[in-house]
């Protein structure tokens, strides 16, 4: 199916537009980021304790808050996750906390004296050492590092190393997009999320080969054209391959983040936005990329001539 047989949209002609808007949302992302003295990382990279509950009556996240605001653990942070069933349990988090199974007890016994006669199952129970989140914070960003370094040499084997750094500068456009209105969404960094990302990481740079690989045969079918008609030329061939694949994607992601219930809501959210991320950077930051280092090239060529 082919919804664009021939397109001719002069995508490039705002590149420098749609660069500022990028600049100007990763800079947003990165004041967020400043204010709020960095990613709000969940217990899964701090340390901490986690209790899932199931009350047997409607309890709200107050009730549960005065509940567990006098048991010395620091402040907690109440959530209501929401499943498909219908069902409706609250999350308890106390982050940076000695972990130990007396801790857990000291929570429900709590939470049984402030809420009586409204019993309650304990679902699920997460407690990891300050140390132990510390260590998976640092392979996070180092399997985030790996995964670009990987990408950016795959690509300069397969193109050339500007190719390259196009796609890895891109690859980056999106991690900051995502990070940065996560940050100013006050959501939570978890585990989950730098598998989101590391997925954001992989779908981009797939959409970027493609264009890539026919801006690579267009560069020897049309050598007499300018590289940013070329780039025109391939991004216009390949854009209802593109369209088709992102919307089938978004359809997939829209459905699993309105429908997928409170667990899985922000890992569908940061594909959501990483996935728009990735298919507009490929357009607008990688093969800008390409058009302005070959300007500036041409430039430094006629000065040396001159």
């Amino acid at each position: 199916m082919e919804w664009f047989k021939n397109a001719n949209y002069d995508f490039l002609k705002i590149r420098r537009i749609a660069m500022a808007i990028s600049a100007a949302v990763i800079l947003a992302g990165l004041i967020s980021l400043v204010f709020r003295g960095g990613p709000n990382y969940s217990i899964d990279f701090r340390g901490g304790i986690s209790v899932q509950l199931r009350f047997q009556n409607p309890v709200t996240e107050g009730e549960v808050r005065s509940a567990v605001s006098g048991i010395g653990l620091g402040d907690a942070e109440i959530k209501r996750i929401s499943e498909l069933g219908g069902e409706s349990d609250i999350l308890i988090q106390f982050k940076k906390t000695a972990v130990s199974g007396d801790r857990v007890e000291e929570i429900k016994a709590a939470v049984t004296q402030a809420i009586p006669g409204n019993p309650f199952d304990v679902r699920q129970v997460e407690t990891i050492g300050p140390k132990i989140g510390s260590e998976l914070r640092g392979k996070a960003i180092l399997a985030s590092l790996i995964a670009l370094a990987g990408i950016l040499i795959y690509v300069s084997v397969r193109f050339e190393f500007l190719f390259s750094l196009a796609a890895v500068l891109a690859l980056f456009h999106d991690v900051l997009v995502t990070l940065g209105i996560f940050s100013i969404l006050g959501k939570e960094i978890s585990l989950t999320i730098v598998a989101a990302l590391l997925t954001i990481i992989g779908y981009s740079i797939n959409d970027t080969i493609v264009i890539f690989d026919r801006i690579r045969e267009n560069l020897k079918r049309m050598r007499t054209k300018r590289l940013e008609e070329i780039i025109n030329t391939s991004i216009n061939q390949t854009l209802s391959r593109t369209i088709v694949t992102n919307l089938t994607v978004f359809l997939v992601l829209w459905i699993l983040f309105i429908f997928g219930g409170t667990v899985i809501r922000d890992f569908s959210l940061a594909l959501l936005i990483g996935s728009f991320a990735g298919t507009y950077s490929t357009v607008y930051i990688a093969s800008p990329v390409l058009v302005e280092w070959n300007a500036r090239a041409e430039r430094l060529q006629k000065r040396k001539k001159k």
